[in-house]
């Protein structure tokens, strides 16, 4: 794998698991550390069998190891762990830093994950995931004009910063590759939510509009979430619009409204996408999924069904696709996404479930030290046979 050899140490719990979970997948050997009573997010909802959810997927194919910062053993653990490793991602607050700075040498490469940053009025503010996906605007625009700002689905604002976080750190390791050494990184959660806030901050750069919570509208005007008489479907009044206004007129009087020559521009449909959509969904109401979608595939109109979330395991086209992976130790009742990437040269390795039990610091350590000839040996799990992904 890509990163194989290279010695990731994670003190971050929530806010940075997915970071370093993505350097596993690449080959990293990973070390999450947690404090006596257990990381944060072991606690996390939902629960499967006594089992977090978000632990099992943020924190899978990494080692595990116990340590307690407030006992000067622990803290010299700590330090002879950091002075071994390439990455460290550290999400501690920054008092705590002060009372324990971490010894990183000049190769040691450093992400700082704070909710507002290291610097500036709002360094010492405390934030959660829903804070920092407040902050960032995720919040305020997200749900139906006339009802209260909706929370974003799961975590989002710490998926986002497991997403750049794992990006400034293969950065950061080119960059040491090219001048030798490189400073710690400052990663704010709310900085990574704001970017991940899709349309909003382009389309006030773009025209000074502020943008108003529009439920299920998107924000090009050209797609919207209906209701069909059995679930729900993401409707477009893109592509063939002759088609699509002809094939809805032939099936809802309502609609033959489209068929005015005035409709065929789709800067005018985006100008009055209320009222295009709302006739679509007169019409979707008395239709089911199946009719829709089926019926659009058939003209080449792109309408996609709204997939529950504890349906998306069994999707057809993602399982034929190989997106879907079991862990690899025969639980065969959790599934998760497979890895953002594919390697013609190395299959993703299998997917390990958080450990139990820790590991012993010395253990680690052996691992992570040179021996006489300047090589590590990086603690890896016994190979197994991996069948590459279909298509």
């Amino acid at each position: 794998m890509p990163l194989t050899g290279l010695r990731v140490l994670d003190f971050s719990d929530h806010a940075g698991a997915l970071c370093s979970r993505l350097l596993a997948d690449l080959g990293a050997d990973v070390v999450r550390v947690e404090p006596p009573d257990g990381a944060a997010v072991r606690r996390a909802d939902p629960q499967r069998d006594g089992a977090s959810l978000a632990d099992l997927y943020a924190n899978a194919n990494k080692r595990r190891l116990v340590l307690d910062f407030t006992t000067p053993a622990g803290r010299a653990d700590g330090c002879a762990l950091v002075r071994q490793a390439d990455v460290v991602f550290d999400a501690r607050p920054p008092v705590e830093w002060e009372e324990f700075p971490l010894p990183a040498g000049p190769r040691t490469i450093v992400i700082r994950i704070t909710p507002f940053g290291m610097t500036g009025p709002r360094a010492p503010w405390r934030g959660s995931d829903l804070v920092c996906a407040a902050r960032a605007g995720m919040v305020f625009v997200n749900g139906p004009s006339d009802r209260e700002p909706l929370a974003p689905f799961g975590l989002a604002a710490y998926a986002a910063t497991g997403l750049v976080g794992a990006t400034a750190a293969l950065l950061a390791l080119a960059v040491r590759d090219r001048a030798g050494e490189v400073g710690a990184v400052d990663l704010a959660v709310t900085e990574a939510a704001a970017a991940a806030v899709e349309h909003v901050t382009g389309l006030y750069r773009q025209t000074g509009e502020v943008q108003r919570r529009q439920g299920t509208l998107h924000w090009s005007r050209t797609f919207r979430v209906g209701e069909a008489r059995d679930g729900l479907v993401l409707m477009t009044h893109l592509g063939d619009w002759t088609t699509l206004s002809q094939w809805v007129a032939s099936e809802c009087p309502e609609a033959r409204i489209l068929t005015d020559p005035a409709w065929e521009s789709v800067d005018y449909r985006k100008k009055h996408a209320e009222a295009v959509f709302s006739v679509l969904e007169t019409w979707l109401r008395t239709r089911s999924v199946d009719e829709v979608c089926t019926g659009a595939s058939l003209r080449r109109l792109p309408f996609a069904p709204v997939v529950r979330p504890e349906s998306i395991a069994d999707a057809p086209q993602l399982v034929a696709r190989g997106f879907v992976r079991r862990f690899s130790d025969g639980d065969a009742g959790i599934a998760f996404p497979a890895p953002p990437w594919r390697f013609s040269a190395c299959p993703a390795p299998p997917r390990r479930l958080p450990p139990a039990h820790s590991e012993e610091v010395a253990a680690v350590l052996r691992d992570w030290t040179p021996d006489a000839d300047g090589l590590r040996s990086v603690h890896r799990p016994a190979p197994q046979a991996v069948a590459a992904p279909p298509g």
